[in-house]
């Protein structure tokens, strides 16, 4: 067994390897999870109207920017077999087409803002709690075009595997993210006092830096030359229309995901404050666990692709079992941990928040942790072998599995449960942990199956037909 492991940590895909890529990528999820992490416990110290606001309020923004942002981002994908095949003067152009594809996303967004009001009417929380998320929401629509752009741009970065400076601007954008959420939320250091505004307000100006930050590394000037990254800045139909061929069913796939959980929060919100803001805490805290190994999952879809455009797939099948084993024992970790020290988790929450109304959110975010902690297991199937077959070109198969789970595992059942049948918060979590049991078990079959391995959503490269010989002297001398 320990001769296996060296082995796959040494050879090529193996363990070594695949982290090379995937450390980076998991520091970059992981600031992510941070900042949503501290900015919820922010809220939960400011008020409980609040973080019962927040979570619903960006799960619905998060839900129409995912569509946008899970397309613009498939140029990850692109970039990662144009780099495998040495094409790199195709990568400039294909990362130019994510950007076109966050600009329809922004505008789109922006016209959700005058319909947040009828949204949540529609959703029917308290009228404090509706007040909170509408404001939040339209605040968050502000900067849809910069968090999908941001993140189609860090496809240049991923998709090459130099995963580095996606951490940095991660980090950074999360450093200045944090600042300004303490800021604005309690009124510190002059600013005035915002609540969940200030809270909306930090998260715009953190993706707009996000944003400019990686316009201003992608001009420099030996990357232009080398991957035309401004001299491919033309609108490219052919290249467009593939992007959506591939990306756009992995944007509704992970459009289908967030809104699945989004309908979750919503109809559980039904019961009560404070089983919306147990089932916020323990969601957030399961971004601890989810977050880092998306990183993982991303470099995972990178590898696949680089190998796939390198016509290796045996070692693509290599690298993508190295990732499950990493993800697995990190899941596994974090689970008992989620079972066995559950306050560790929620003791941050309960801290300067109201004593009397946190008491029974606290006594359900311990319960709600054990169900995290049996999903997470299957999660981590779903992470790696759904980025596999995405990294390869099956993104139709992706979504068709989502749309199909999303409706009738997750959100249907639930509904059922709550409003027909009047069952409580429990049932309601046994049928997501379901959901995420089924996708990571039909994923793992799927990528078992091979047809995977098949896949490219690069263009074939064009051969040059070598020119017809013409007569030689001897012929032309024995013709005459």
């Amino acid at each position: 067994m320990i001769l296996r492991l060296k082995n796959r940590w040494t050879h090529e895909a193996g363990y070594r390897e695949v982290l090379v890529v995937a450390i980076p990528l998991i520091l970059s999820t992981a600031s992510w999870s941070v900042q949503h992490f501290v900015d919820r416990m922010f809220l939960t110290w400011y008020s409980a109207e609040t973080i019962a606001a927040a979570m619903p309020a960006g799960m619905v923004n998060f839900t129409m920017v995912s569509i946008f942002m899970g397309t613009a981002g498939y140029v990850n994908t692109f970039v990662a077999q144009y780099y495998g095949a040495k094409r790199f003067h195709r990568i400039g152009p294909a990362l130019w087409q994510g950007v076109y594809m966050s600009l329809i996303g922004g505008l789109v967004i922006l016209g959700a803002i005058p319909f947040a009001g009828p949204i949540f009417e529609l959703v029917g929380h308290s009228p404090q709690i509706q007040q909170h998320e509408v404001v939040y929401f339209q605040i968050l629509c502000l900067g849809g075009f910069f968090y999908i752009a941001s993140y189609a741009l860090s496809g240049f970065f991923s998709g090459r595997g130099k995963t580095w400076p996606v951490m940095w601007v991660n980090t950074l954008t999360t450093a200045v993210n944090l600042v300004l959420d303490y800021a604005l939320i309690f009124g510190r250091w002059g600013f005035p006092e915002m609540g969940i505004i200030g809270a909306g307000m930090a998260t715009v100006a953190a993706g707009a830096f996000s944003f400019f930050l990686f316009l201003a590394i992608l001009a420099g000037g030996n990357t232009n030359r080398k991957y035309h990254t401004l001299k491919g800045w033309r609108f490219d139909r052919e290249l467009f229309v593939r992007l959506l061929r591939f990306g756009f069913p992995s944007g509704v796939q992970f459009f289908l995901e967030i809104a699945g959980f989004t309908g979750f929060i919503l109809v559980v919100g039904r019961l009560g404050t404070a089983s919306l803001a147990a089932s916020n805490i323990a969601f957030n805290i399961n971004t601890l666990a989810f977050m880092p190994m998306i990183g993982l999952g991303i470099a995972i879809s990178v590898l696949v692709g680089q190998y796939l455009g390198a016509d290796q797939p045996r070692l693509a099948q290599s690298a993508t079992y190295s990732g499950f084993h990493l993800t697995l024992a990190y899941m596994l970790a974090v689970a008992a941990a989620y079972v066995l020290v559950p306050d560790i988790f929620v003791a941050p929450f309960a801290h300067q928040a109201d004593p009397q109304s946190f008491g029974e959110i606290y006594r359900y975010s311990v319960v709600l942790l054990r169900f995290v902690a049996v999903y997470s297991v299957f999660d981590a199937m779903n992470i790696i072998f759904c980025s596999a077959i995405k990294g390869a070109g099956d993104t139709r198969y992706v979504m068709f599995v989502t749309t199909l789970y999303s409706i009738f595992v997750l959100i249907l059942p639930v509904y059922i449960l709550i409003e027909v049948l009047k069952t409580g918060l429990m049932f309601a979590w046994v049928l997501a942990t379901a959901y995420i049991t089924a996708l990571g078990v039909t994923f793992y079959v799927r990528f078992l199956g091979g047809r995977w391995k098949d896949m490219r959503v690069i263009e074939p490269e064009a051969t040059v037909p070598a020119p017809k010989p013409g007569p030689t002297k001897l012929g032309r001398v024995a013709k005459l």
